[in-house]
């Protein structure tokens, strides 16, 4: 009987008596002790342009071996292409050789990227030398069996996906990006944790705040939960230097570099914005910082344009920030060219910045959140300092000054400002206000600042969305950007249903395309200002 397993010459068959030298004891001995050294000295891996290789790991990858074996909890916080899942790959292995009747399960958002993980230990294993193989009594896509009864299973991470199973040691991968991760976790955690032996290893890069994957991080951070942390930075993987830095950064975006690569955590999947047109944002440097810092220029005052002031106003006590955005809609797209943030200006005094700042930017159009401070600091401004470029929410009502934020404008502005900057009709510069942006989140019908963050920013852009969608703004500027961003949405679906165009010749599927194209004309232009932002 040969000694391959089903017909892999590669792979050592179950039963199969192995008479080892005594340099493979000693060999075996230190790779029983020592993951590293099993790593380097015996794995291999595919590299892009050369093929298969050794496994030369770098200190970082020495270290993390270190970590997985002498941690019980270990969470991973790596950049992106660190190598960061071929380590684990190989610690799997390691302890699936070396640790018999033992289950390993090795879990991803999907199945095939679980089962892809298992090849990878499944290609380690057929490049082992056979006096290190334990022998196989079953491979297959999906779990990978030793003579030692140990094995390695495969799945994607779900309710059930381990559901029965005595698992020793659990491999999370790209934890961050699991669905339903906080589900999983709950019913899983208590499970695995159980065993005095038992093992969890967490990685992943950053995807938002807020996810399970950023709470244990955190935890861990903070010494308040059983997980260590480990983070591997991008200078800490050779051959990345400064010069990469900005070559990266001028090919992606500032915000895409320090999410993917800074192990920077910004916004969620539950963003208002959405998280593709987040890692698009483009962060400038400010041209001149006024009162104390609080006020940053990005684009000095053009005479020829017009500009529309977005106030928030807070109570100055050190907690939320009294804001301005100012914006300018001469130029297409609109730019955001100003920001004012303040976290103890006092009321009594903020009409005096508003009404200076907005004087420079040729009397701009101000819009005032006019609930409880709001509304004293709107009456300042017009009556006290006599700026008479307000918005007026009402004619009827003497007392309507800016606009009285409740649930259903706030809707409207949510609605309005996803779309603007969505469609690319509005830039905004200021790191900042991406910050908030990325941290702007759902919550219940609703959205606002994720926990630990602010959206006082975030607040005006929202005004200013409300303002921008609605009759006023066409009347104060002759401009229709409903009707704007309508016809670019029908040319995107135009071209997505008929890229060649098409003509009514009785064909039955161009006039259906036809027909969606006018569908969906007429749901946008009757539920736009109404749909609920949660629903997008």
């Amino acid at each position: 009987m040969n000694d391959n397993y089903n017909g892999n010459v590669q792979v050592k068959r179950d039963g199969v008596v192995q008479p080892w030298t005594n340099n493979e004891v000693g060999e075996y001995a230190k790779c029983m002790y020592d993951p590293a050294y099993f790593a380097k000295t015996y794995c291999k891996v595919i590299n892009l342009d050369r093929g298969l290789v050794p496994f030369d790991l770098y200190p970082y990858q020495q270290k993390m071996f270190e970590h997985f074996k002498d941690n019980r909890f270990s969470i991973v916080l790596a950049c992106r292409q660190s190598g960061k899942s071929i380590s684990s790959v190989a610690y799997l292995l390691w302890y699936a050789i070396f640790y018999p009747e033992k289950t390993v399960a090795v879990l991803a958002n999907k199945g095939a990227t679980a089962r892809e993980m298992l090849a990878r230990v499944t290609l380690m294993l057929e490049n082992l030398p056979f006096f290190l193989q334990p022998g196989t009594k079953a491979l297959n896509k999906g779990s990978l069996e030793f003579s030692n009864n140990s094995r390695i299973v495969a799945a994607a991470t779900s309710g059930s996906s381990i559901r029965g199973m005595s698992v020793n040691l659990l491999y999370l991968d790209e934890f961050a990006f699991v669905e339903r991760a906080a589900d999983f976790y709950t019913s899983t955690y208590p499970v695995v944790s159980s065993g005095k032996d038992t093992q969890i290893i967490i990685t992943s890069t950053a995807n938002g705040i807020g996810n399970m994957f950023h709470k244990i991080w955190e935890g861990a951070m903070q010494g308040v939960s059983e997980f260590k942390p480990f983070r591997v930075d991008w200078w800490d993987v050779p051959g990345r230097d400064e010069e990469w830095k900005e070559k990266t950064i001028a090919n992606t975006s500032q915000l895409q570099f320090d999410q993917e690569f800074g192990n920077t955590f910004f916004g969620t999947g539950d963003t208002l914005i959405s998280p593709q047109v987040l890692l698009s944002q483009k962060a400038l440097p400010h041209k001149n910082s006024l009162e104390g810092g609080d006020c940053l220029i990005y684009d000095e005052v053009d005479p020829k344009h017009n500009y529309i002031m977005t106030v928030d106003v807070a109570k100055g006590r050190g907690q939320d920030y009294s804001t301005f955005n100012v914006i300018d809609i001469s130029q297409r797209p609109f730019k955001q060219v100003a920001v004012y943030r303040c976290n103890t200006i006092s009321p009594i005094l903020f009409p005096n910045i508003i009404y200076k700042y907005a004087t420079v930017y040729n009397e701009a159009y101000v819009i005032i959140e006019a609930n409880d401070q709001g509304a004293l600091v709107a009456n300042g401004l017009y009556q006290d300092l006599e700026y008479e470029n307000l918005h007026m929410e009402s004619a009827i009502k003497a007392d309507s000054i800016g606009v009285e934020m409740n649930r259903k404008i706030k809707r409207i502005g949510c609605s309005g400002i996803k779309d603007i900057i969505e469609s690319g009709k509005l830039n905004i510069v200021d790191p900042q206000t991406i910050q908030e942006m990325s941290t702007f989140v759902a919550k219940g019908v609703s959205y606002e600042a994720s926990e630990g963050n602010h959206d006082d920013l975030m607040m005006t852009l929202v005004m200013f969305g409300y303002f921008a969608t609605g009759r006023n703004f066409e009347a104060l500027t002759d401009i229709n950007l409903k009707e704007m961003m309508f016809e670019q949405r029908m040319k995107e679906i135009e071209n997505d249903l008929v890229p060649f165009g098409w003509i009514d010749n009785g064909d039955p599927q161009v006039n259906l395309a036809a027909a969606i194209l006018e569908e969906e004309k007429s749901v946008w232009s009757i539920n736009k200002d109404w749909r609920d932002p949660r629903n997008f």
